[in-house]
């Protein structure tokens, strides 16, 4: 692989109880576990930052994968549902659902876009074959 950029962030404290911070400062704060999960749920924490990667990135591919399509990508959108939860073996696993919205482009072509989005998005690519990923189409 070539690499064009490398994002670095370093976690401190207790992990999901502790602090997170990007070697460019860009991002700083603290993790908290959810309540779901016995925590206090006062800060951000793993699945949150997933999903708001996860999103931004599927939508970067939308938009790219639309033009190749000829498809009229402004307004859409796009919407992470990062899920965690015993994985039956003693760990735990991830599970992704991505809402789709792209109001500019065809009903009949949406599909079509979703699943080429799919295909090139890194996030996409990295998790292929590890989590279930469910990819929606909303109006």
């Amino acid at each position: 692989m070539e690499i064009n950029y490398t994002a670095i962030a370093h976690a401190t404290g207790g992990g999901r109880d502790g602090h997170v911070r990007s070697e460019d400062d860009r991002l700083d704060f603290d993790t908290r576990p959810p309540k779901e999960m016995g925590g206090s749920g006062e800060g951000t924490n793993p699945e949150q930052l997933f999903a708001a990667g996860y999103s931004a990135c599927f939508l970067s591919a939308i938009h790219a994968v639309g033009k190749n399509l000829g498809v009229d990508t402004k307004d859409s959108q796009v919407s992470a549902s990062v899920s965690i939860g015993s994985n039956g073996e003693g760990g735990f696993g991830l599970a992704v659902e991505l809402d789709i919205y792209a109001p500019n482009v065809p009903a009949e072509r949406r599909q079509e876009l979703a699943d080429a989005a799919h295909q090139v998005c890194p996030y996409s690519n990295a998790t292929r074959g590890n989590i279930e990923v469910t990819l929606t189409l909303v109006d």
